[in-house]
């Protein structure tokens, strides 16, 4: 496939890769990946991946986020994310703003356990408007989380304009609507869908999407247009015991295109174009893409 893959959503900076990222890199290289958007979920990942990004300038795509959920390291609670997990984040945003690709991860989720109370989900919600404000500002995609809550999330990516009052005097009140953004390993209605695909958003699906006969109808309604591959990984490979590595986004890619009855490399080509359509900024990291396109 000459175009080769665009992972789209992975962490790279994760924990779990810590020991061997090298090994893991020169895995999905050959299989034909050439940038992985690494998103973060936490303020302390965000130095990692910009380091990762400096080890490997035409490969790691680095962006910055905070996740709805906080407190992953095994050592920490896991709670619904505040504004004071957002705080000490806020200056990385502007100091690397000319290095990161996008805002993300971010998002919302209502998990009844981790959010069960309608103060957290607000603050879930502020959080989050906080960072399209951050987007919005930089002139960046976004990338997001979502479960339950794809309506939602969507609802809030499309606010003309929105009178939440930020505490934080570098970043303006209200977005004017975010134009760019990919919602991640996507699970709402397909009616859900469809109204994102009219806003000009992206859907992207890790390998264990294969996994979930649900997904089909989903998948195949989707304009291809519209997709992009990730792998999530760590996470959500075909295996749940197994650690994800971006190496196996072929596996997304093949998925796809069974559903959609088109070759893997349709799916190849068209979802880098996608990915390059919607992060801008990989055309920097890896300059031979469009050229191959």
């Amino acid at each position: 496939m000459a175009a080769g893959f665009i992972d789209c959503h992975c962490h790279i900076s994760a924990e779990e890769f810590a020991e061997d990222v090298g090994d893991v890199i020169k895995r999905a290289k050959e299989a034909g990946v050439k940038a992985l958007v690494s998103v973060t979920e936490h303020a302390d990942e965000f130095e990692k991946v910009i380091q990762l990004h400096k080890r490997y300038p035409d490969f790691v795509v680095p962006c910055f986020g905070i996740h709805p959920f906080q407190g992953c390291a095994p050592q920490l609670q896991q709670h619904s994310v505040t504004m004071q997990d957002l705080e000490p984040a806020l200056p990385f945003f502007q100091k690397y703003k000319d290095e990161i690709a996008a805002v993300g991860e971010i998002g919302l989720d209502f998990t009844p356990w981790y959010a069960p109370h309608s103060e957290q989900r607000d603050e879930q919600q502020r959080v989050f408007r906080s960072q399209l404000d951050i987007a919005k500002q930089l002139g960046l995609p976004v990338v997001s989380h979502q479960t339950s809550n794809s309506h939602k999330v969507m609802t809030l990516y499309s606010i003309p304009e929105h009178s939440l009052h930020c505490r934080f005097a570098s970043f303006p009140e209200g977005i004017r609507g975010i134009q760019h953004a990919l919602l991640h390993n996507f699970a709402g209605k397909p009616s859900v869908a469809m109204e994102g695909v009219q806003a000009g958003y992206f859907f992207s699906f890790p390998p264990a999407v294969s996994r979930n006969e649900q997904r089909v109808k989903l998948v195949k309604q989707i304009p291809l247009e519209h997709i992009c591959l990730e792998t999530d990984s760590p996470a959500l490979g075909l295996d749940k015991e197994v650690r994800n590595e971006p190496k196996n986004i072929t596996i997304s890619c093949e998925y796809i295109a069974k559903v959609k009855g088109v070759t893997p490399e349709r799916v190849a080509e068209i979802s880098t174009q996608n990915a390059l359509k919607l992060f801008p900024r990989i055309h920097r990291t890896v300059k031979c893409l469009q050229e191959a396109l």
